[in-house]
């Protein structure tokens, strides 16, 4: 099937990735925005754009509302991005249901990897190691402590229908699982509507190490290799990197190789992730597997030359893979950095409002992906991630050389950012060995300690804007 026309439900720089993809494939592209979006740049970008009501949010989680305008706009399809209603079942059933294309895999998938406990045994049942804990969901307190006795503390509560890092809380004791058992079973009660939770062994000092992978619907799957995820604050990714700089080549080869069981055994269509723990053992665990494009897609698209949104479309028309996996080299590393409006030096609390000026890098191996422009106020309703900065080299010191003159080029302004703590983590030492894990983080809090001062370029820069703008240039 040809696809012609595709509405993005979805807003700011993935939407507008999105727009990108489809307008080299002679695709129309129709966005979708409420009041508090109205001067957003996937707005502008799109061939048609629909306001779709005034509350900030709750218009982008209606799937009713979206698949409605996608049949009433003459869509053929419908791509969901990340985040928002991009892993709801009930989107792809709906859209199903009304001959709009879903770009992802089908809602049964989608249920199926959603559900943490349905998605541990289809691993098992794949021979894909998975972490030890619970043979299901946990019902009590007393359940818990039974199951933490069994595979020794620390264990970790997570949420059975959870995502992005919520819902998950450590237990290092008795005492710990007492005080964070009902907490755990209110916060995915409030996020997820869902009061289910289960059990894992607390693998300490982990590698998170994720494998991108692409499969059509003629049963042809293919890894685009792994990025390593390790650092993160508070199970938030921070920034991510491909191929992860830690792993052997033979240890690159066998979790690629898990990665296709994986999709093998839930007949995964289209984009996903399988994401993975490495112990210090060097033992890979499966940790979950993501039904859609994740944000940090870019660096697999850097380092292997494949535009992840267009075999997404093209997956979805019914296409064939147009590679094997002996076509897929890698080719250097790359960073992707979250430029999210935070003030770190004040524990990332949230920074909205307007970006007085804007500067976006550039040169060899520079990628931005962003909605931002100077004057653009930041709603205060939806992540604090402006922007994404995607850096490539062929080499580890050099795309951390690059990555270092790239955030300095970069300039975001009235708004407080992540970039100068992006700054210190590339000079330290075990960052630039590649010596690093999920704890790396909240080991290291001296780099919060920078500087706040700007570059003498952007001063420089500052004033002969200030000059134009007096002059009415």
């Amino acid at each position: 099937m040809q696809i012609k026309k595709i509405l993005i439900a979805n807003r700011g720089e993935i939407a507008v990735r999105i727009i990108r993809a489809c307008a080299e494939m002679g695709i129309k592209s129709v966005a979708i925005y409420t009041e508090a979006d109205s001067a957003a740049l996937h707005v502008k970008k799109a061939d048609e754009s629909y306001n779709i009501g005034s509350d900030p949010l709750s218009p982008y989680l209606n799937v009713h509302k979206l698949v409605n305008l996608a049949v009433a706009s003459h869509c053929d399809a419908l791509h969901p991005g990340y985040g928002f209603l991009s892993e709801n079942p009930l989107l792809a059933k709906i859209c199903q249901q009304r001959n709009i294309l879903f770009i992802g895999p089908s809602h049964h998938v989608i249920s199926q990897m959603g559900d943490k406990i349905a998605a541990r045994k289809a691993m098992i049942k794949a021979n894909v190691p998975v972490i030890p804990g619970s043979n299901g969901n946990i019902h009590s307190l007393e359940e818990a402590k039974s199951c933490a006795e069994k595979i020794g503390y620390p264990v970790m509560l997570k949420a059975t229908a959870g995502g992005g890092g919520r819902g998950i809380r450590q237990c290092n004791n008795p005492l710990e699982l007492e005080k964070f058992y009902p907490r755990v079973i209110s916060e995915v009660t409030k996020a997820f509507s869902c009061a289910d939770i289960f059990m894992e062994k607390c693998i300490l000092h982990p590698k998170h190490i994720e494998v991108q992978i692409l499969a059509d619907q003629h049963g042809n799957a293919i890894h685009l290799y792994e990025r390593d995820c390790s650092i993160q604050r508070r199970h938030q990714k921070l920034l991510e990197i491909a191929p992860s700089p830690q792993l052997t080549d033979s240890q690159r080869e066998y979790i690629g190789q898990l990665a296709i069981q994986a999709v093998h055994a839930v007949n995964y269509t289209n984009a996903g992730t399988v994401e993975f723990l490495l112990t210090d053992q060097q033992q890979f665990y499966f940790m979950e597997m993501n039904t859609r494009l994740q944000v940090e897609h870019t660096v697999s698209e850097q380092i292997t030359g494949i535009d992840i949104v267009r075999e997404q479309i093209n997956i979805t028309a019914g296409k064939p893979l147009r590679f094997q996996q002996k076509d897929i080299l890698k080719r250097g590393y790359a960073i992707e950095f979250r430029i999210n409006a935070e003030d770190p030096k004040n524990d990332f609390l949230p920074s909205f409002g307007q970006i007085t000026r804007y500067f976006s890098p550039g040169g060899p191996g520079v990628r931005v992906d962003a909605a931002i422009y100077s004057g653009y106020d930041i709603p205060p309703y939806f992540d604090s991630m402006c922007a994404k900065l995607t850096v490539w080299a062929m080499s580890w010191d050099e795309v951390i050389e690059r990555a270092q003159r790239a955030l300095n080029d970069m300039g975001v302004y009235g708004i407080k950012t992540t970039i100068p703590y992006y700054l210190e983590i590339l000079q330290a030492p075990l960052f630039r060995t590649a010596h690093f894990d999920t704890t790396f983080v909240e080991q290291h809090p001296e780099l919060i300690a920078y500087s706040v001062k700007r570059s003498k370029r952007h001063v420089v820069a500052a004033i002969a804007v200030a000059l134009l703008a007096q002059q009415g240039i």
